[in-house]
């Protein structure tokens, strides 16, 4: 019998999209969600009581935990072996990348390349994405390497931009994507590694 890979998943706020990969490892023989972790304070985050009914505690660190190696510390020695970001609002540090290399995924609320990068996050890419007309958004997974939104995209799943959509709608139509679709990304690129 296989070991299970040992997955962190690191937030910055709601936890929705941690909620989403919690459900859907609950009862997997090949990864354990091993570690949930959030950089802003509990009574900051609503992350906090979304996870405890899958048993596990969000751990708060700070973004100097990340920067000065603390967080890196702590899931080497709960032996993580892989990191999904999961509406995780700080850029990580090279050496928490390279420790992580092509075992790092994130999801971003927009068909990267486009509205990708320093700022574009939430409702600013919604917002961004109905000023420019487009007729089409979406989610990407992408690999995680050291610069906002440009690693290699693992996949991306799209739905309609409607003419009376608000920054709002159209969010909540892209997070149903991310909940349905990223999980199952992460849950594929372990499976391709791992054989």
């Amino acid at each position: 019998m296989s070991v299970p890979v040992r997955l962190a998943v690191l937030a910055s706020g709601s936890g929705s999209n941690a909620v989403a990969i919690l459900r859907h490892f609950q009862f997997s023989k090949d990864v354990e969600v091993a570690f949930v972790g959030c950089n802003h304070p509990s009574d900051k985050a609503a992350i906090y009581e979304r996870t405890r009914p899958y048993g596990l505690e969000t751990e708060f660190f700070s973004t100097q935990d990340l920067n000065e190696g603390q967080l890196l510390n702590t899931l080497r020695e709960r032996k993580i072996g892989w990191v999904a970001l999961a509406g995780f609002l700080v850029r990580i540090p090279l050496d928490f990348v390279h420790a992580f290399a092509d075992r790092m995924l994130n999801v971003h609320p927009s068909l990267l390349p486009k509205f990708g990068g320093k700022g574009m996050f939430g409702m600013n890419v919604h917002k961004a994405v109905i000023e420019a007309g487009e007729s089409e958004s979406g989610m990407t997974v992408h690999w995680v390497n050291g610069q906002y939104d440009e690693g290699a995209i693992v996949f991306q799943a799209a739905c309609a931009v409607n003419a009376e959509d608000s920054p709002e709608a159209l969010a909540a139509r892209v997070l149903q994507l991310e909940h349905t679709y990223y999980p199952r990304a992460i849950a594929a690129c372990i499976a391709a590694v791992s054989n």
